[in-house]
């Protein structure tokens, strides 16, 4: 079966076309795959469907030296209104898979992360308590060591496994993973497809007692069910951004249709209409300002992307 086309490709990618197991959407927005709903259009999505399929469409971005950019959920993302040159790529259903051997758990980069806490809260594993509300994939939580209530994934990850550009398939271990504060160093220009992690037995009613009370403070805490992209800030050292926001008066600050979160500072709301540039307006001000009270200097978590809109 060859790729599945939404609509008629641009001509310098038709070769995607003939590709086994990918579906391809062309000039494709990325406000529709981002939790901000804000964003233009990507040349390419495509959506292979296993990992022979990845394989595949990875040489022929390789052999035609296309650019390509990883996307997960979308939760972390400010895409900018010009959108992204090349193809983008997410991971399909064969990627959305999770066992577990003992006290490993093994899941697919696609998992959401919130349903792997589930799926070890129902096997009586204890550590992931903490993801059982970010808003992202395996993949994505490896890629910026996702963390929440002291906790993160540099303490649980026992091993990754990766597709290079070339095709050729590695694992590495934990130490070969470099932690950082919401960094990995990973393999270079190879996406990950699959996460090994080393849990703790324990009593499973125990275990979901702790995931029910993480989640309740995190929603009591922060916005819910509204477009966000999570935490804009990381947490400068001896701050937090929040309570740094906060007490600067920005609560409520509004650019067009960006908005700070009046229930959590660190959280930049979007509005029907809002664009990408009322985002990243919204998220130079606040450093500004921040800087200016403070002499702080907040540096964003949500990672940015994509070219400028250049439409007058």
């Amino acid at each position: 079966m060859t790729a599945r086309t939404e609509h008629a490709l641009p001509a310098r990618f038709a070769d995607l076309a003939a590709l086994p197991g990918v579906k391809l959407l062309a000039n494709e927005p990325l406000a529709k795959h981002t939790y901000l709903r804000v964003g233009g259009p990507a040349d390419v999505l495509a959506v292979p469907r296993d990992e022979e399929a990845l394989v595949h469409l990875l040489a022929a971005c390789e052999a035609h030296a296309w650019p390509v950019f990883f996307l997960g959920l979308g939760s972390n993302l400010l895409v900018r209104d010009g959108g992204i040159r090349g193809v983008v790529i997410r991971l399909g259903a064969g990627f959305r898979t999770i066992r577990h051997e003992g006290a490993r758990v093994i899941a697919g980069a696609a998992m959401p992360i919130p349903q792997v806490s589930l799926y070890c809260v129902e096997h009586g594993l204890a550590g992931m308590e903490w993801s059982a509300g970010i808003p992202g994939t395996v993949g994505g939580a490896l890629v910026m060591n996702a963390g929440a209530h002291e906790d993160d994934m540099s303490m649980w990850v026992e091993s990754a496994r990766f597709v290079r550009a070339d095709g050729e398939r590695i694992t590495w271990t934990h130490d070969q993973i470099g932690w950082r504060y919401r960094e990995t160093d990973l393999p270079p220009r190879a996406v990950p497809v699959e996460v090994t992690f080393a849990l703790e037995p324990a009593d499973p009613e125990s275990v979901r007692a702790s995931r029910a009370a993480l989640l309740a403070h995190r929603n009591a805490t922060q916005p819910v069910g509204v477009p966000s992209c999570g935490s804009t800030f990381r947490n400068p050292p001896g701050h937090h951004a929040g309570h740094l926001i906060e007490t600067a008066g920005l609560k409520q600050h509004r650019i067009g249709g960006a908005e700070v979160s009046a229930k959590h500072a660190n959280f930049f709301l979007t509005s029907p209409g809002a664009r990408a540039a009322d985002v990243i307006a919204l998220i130079r001000h606040v450093q500004n300002v921040v800087r200016e009270r403070f002499g702080v200097e907040l540096v964003p978590e949500v990672k940015i992307v994509g070219e400028e809109d250049t439409a007058p």
